[in-house]
């Protein structure tokens, strides 16, 4: 680690776990200073000295407005928001309920916005720029049967991403959105809905989809530091200042965009 986001006030939500924990892990390596937020399990001790901890619900606008609020006061101000809350469940084409798609809706598009609008109100008001990175996912892209109330979900998340872009361009914000293949709690619930025959076969078509898999000894999905961390660095970096409205897929080739 070289200090890359020395200076940086980085806010990171859903960072109990998964792919917010990888972040918060990677982003103060780099120097940067984190406030963190989580819904229900509080962060693990590893991590709990890390950064400023704040409990709250994104789905709420008021909620998302306060925790911003209040990141932005402990750090002295509000450069990068890395939105990693989110969740995965299944939920199948031709067997979708209204409770099913109003959760995954909820849970990771209008947490989504309401984050999003609430730190670009920061940003601006500070006149200084500032990054956004929300995450999206492949199965948006490619689509999938058991899991597309999912994939309708992340696949607004993309199409808001560029919308924001576009809309705060101005004022120097860039939005970005990136679609990873890493281990996460969400790709573990997945593989035990699979259950283990169906799991096993997902695998090896994973594998054999993946071309870097093999040349780099991989897992059939990436570790969430090793392999997303240094993109999301990047992103939450000055080197990206011209980088804005895209899908960065981090899946070892297993979607290939823009080719």
């Amino acid at each position: 680690m070289n200090g890359q986001l020395h200076g940086r006030r980085i806010l990171v939500t859903g960072a109990a776990s998964g792919i917010g924990a990888a972040a918060v892990e990677v982003f103060t390596a780099e120097g940067a200073t984190v406030a963190a937020t989580y819904r229900n399990s509080p962060p693990p001790d590893s991590l709990s000295a890390a950064a400023t901890w704040l409990q709250c619900d994104l789905r709420s606008p008021e909620q998302a407005d306060k925790a911003v609020a209040a990141a932005a006061d402990a750090m002295g101000g509000l450069d990068v928001v890395l939105h990693s809350a989110g969740t995965w469940g299944p939920g199948p084409a031709g067997e979708i309920t209204e409770e099913n798609l109003d959760f995954m809706l909820d849970t990771n598009v209008k947490a989504t916005v309401f984050t999003n609008q609430a730190a670009y109100r920061v940003m601006r008001d500070a006149g200084q720029g500032g990054r956004i990175i929300n995450l999206g996912s492949g199965e948006a892209v490619t689509g999938i049967t058991w899991s597309s109330s999912y994939a309708l979900a992340k696949g607004a998340v993309h199409s808001w991403t560029r919308s924001a872009a576009k809309a705060w361009g101005q004022y120097g914000i860039t939005v970005n959105a990136v679609a990873p293949a890493v281990e996460t709690p969400g790709s573990e619930r997945f593989r035990e809905f699979l259950g283990p025959e169906a799991a096993t076969v997902i695998k090896k078509r994973t594998a054999e989809t993946r071309p870097i898999a093999g040349s780099l000894g991989a897992d059939e999905l990436g570790d969430p530091v090793r392999d997303l961390g240094p993109v999301l660095v990047f992103l939450a970096g000055p080197g990206s200042r011209f980088v804005t409205g895209q899908l960065l897929a981090v899946g070892g080739g297993s979607m290939m965009l823009g080719a």
